[in-house]
């Protein structure tokens, strides 16, 4: 489990394909901390560390996982957010993440308000997602709060510490994120499927 606070950023130094899995080599300030079979989200996606070497790590992605994520579309020299598992005796300064995307979205509009950046991302609604006003969702990894909520689209609004410290700031339109929603409302939306 995740918070969705992100713990520092990675760069992709290689990629090497496996049949139709993809492993992603990552350098990181945590990489050497990092021991073989622990959980790290990389944008959002919870992956297990295969190997640990010289300030690297290894991850794989499945083809499952690359036809949910943004993962597919990483090339060498990418920025990725990194999130190791919350302890026991941690805190919840995000919100509850699994690590599980649900869907990728589309940046449909990225604009500097003077001090904030305010996003807008559009995604598909055939899974039946759905956000919520002042609720939380997962972007990349990084737990944020809805501004702007709407049928197949949703705002947030950044601060300059986050677009500092995550790759939101490489962000721009037309580029593909991934989005986690929160694990609540799938379940109320669940919830109100079956009864109908």
């Amino acid at each position: 489990m995740f918070t969705g606070i992100i713990e520092t950023l990675g760069v992709v130094k290689d990629i090497k394909k496996e049949q139709s899995n993809l492993h992603f080599y990552i350098e990181s300030p945590i990489s050497n901390e990092l021991k073989i079979d622990q959980s790290v989200a990389h944008n959002g996606v919870c992956l297990t560390v295969v190997e640990v070497a010289n300030n690297v790590h290894k991850v794989t992605a499945i083809d499952e996982t690359l036809r949910k994520t943004n993962l597919g579309f990483l090339q060498i020299g990418d920025i990725v957010n990194l999130e190791r598992c919350m302890p026991a005796n941690g805190r919840f300064d995000g919100h509850i993440v699994q690590g599980h995307v649900d869907q990728t979205a589309t940046c449909i509009e990225k604009t500097d308000q003077q001090g904030s950046w305010l996003f807008t991302f559009q995604y598909d609604t055939s899974t039946n997602n759905i956000t919520v006003e002042k609720g939380s969702i997962t972007v990349n990894g990084i737990s944020l709060t809805v501004v702007n909520s709407q049928k197949d689209k949703f705002s947030v609004a950044i601060i300059p510490y986050t677009i500092e410290h995550t790759n939101l700031k490489f962000v721009e339109e037309g580029d593909i994120v991934n989005l986690e929603f929160d694990i609540v409302g799938k379940y109320v939306s669940k919830i109100m499927a079956l009864r109908d």
